[in-house]
């Protein structure tokens, strides 16, 4: 299979599995978590002079948040389904600072240097090629301005393999948690400056997330099975514990914010 149809065939798989998340994902609490918002706007430093472009924005939650501070604030998704459901938050919430694009992050139809801020949140793992990805970032990113990723990490092989094969089940269009001296690694071959690191966690309810997950037939119950093993034990390392009756556990987050040098 030549690497044409592999990433065509991946693009199919992310645009079917969030077509169906596209109204589940925004109605997860976990997705609004305002703490988790305010780190995220603490990390970009985001101003009133700011043209921020928010990649692989989904229903546009970041996005909104960021337009309520920010000059003007574009968001890119695969997944029309997707911008129709931000196009609605941005009405709901009043904004005309927005613009959307349905599109392929690893080829953006932008000049150079057309954005003072540079994000995308959760999306390295889909990424076939998350190195041609943030070249891109930093292409559209102008000199001085800041490039950011929010996403989850792995910190050993092992726990990589773990959880890796849990979420391909969960979630198709999973590809590979980054480790995080992977993703460091990123921001220093891209050129970037100044990186700085935070950590955080998003904690979730096992039988919730699947509610907002299509898994393949039958895979939801293999996934259950897995965490169920994993309490006491956490090779995924998520911290799997259970809450009356229920799984719950917290994907492991990281925000990696740089600079582009002047």
């Amino acid at each position: 299979m030549s690497q044409t149809s592999d990433t065509e065939g991946h693009r199919q798989r992310i645009v079917d599995q969030f077509t169906r998340q596209a109204v589940p994902f925004q109605e997860m609490p976990a997705h609004s978590n305002e703490d988790a918002f305010r780190l995220v706007l603490q990390a970009c430093k985001v101003s009133a002079s700011d043209r921020v472009l928010d990649l692989a924005c989904g229903p546009g939650l970041t996005a909104c948040s960021f337009a309520e501070l920010a000059a003007q604030v574009t968001g890119v998704d695969l997944t029309p389904a997707m911008i129709d459901q931000a196009r609605a938050l941005q009405r709901s919430k009043g904004l005309d600072n927005l613009a959307w694009h349905v599109g392929d992050v690893g080829s953006l139809p932008f000049p150079d240097a057309s954005f003072s801020l540079v994000f995308t949140r959760y999306s390295f793992h889909h990424l076939l090629d998350p190195k041609s990805v943030l070249a891109e970032m930093v292409r559209v990113c102008a000199p001085g301005g800041r490039v950011v990723v929010v996403d989850v990490y792995t910190v050993s092989p092992d726990q990589a393999e773990a959880y890796d094969q849990v979420e391909r089940l969960r979630d198709p269009s999973h590809v590979r948690a980054l480790g995080l001296d992977e993703l460091e690694g990123l921001f220093d071959d891209a050129g970037l400056e100044g990186t700085t690191i935070t950590f955080d966690k998003l904690g979730v309810d096992l039988e919730e997330l699947l509610g907002a997950s299509f898994p393949n037939q039958g895979d939801a119950d293999e996934v259950r099975r897995i965490f169920t093993q994993d309490l006491g034990v956490d090779r995924l390392g998520v911290g799997a514990h259970p809450v009356e009756g229920r799984i719950r556990f917290a994907f492991p987050l990281v925000i990696l914010s740089a600079r582009k040098p002047s």
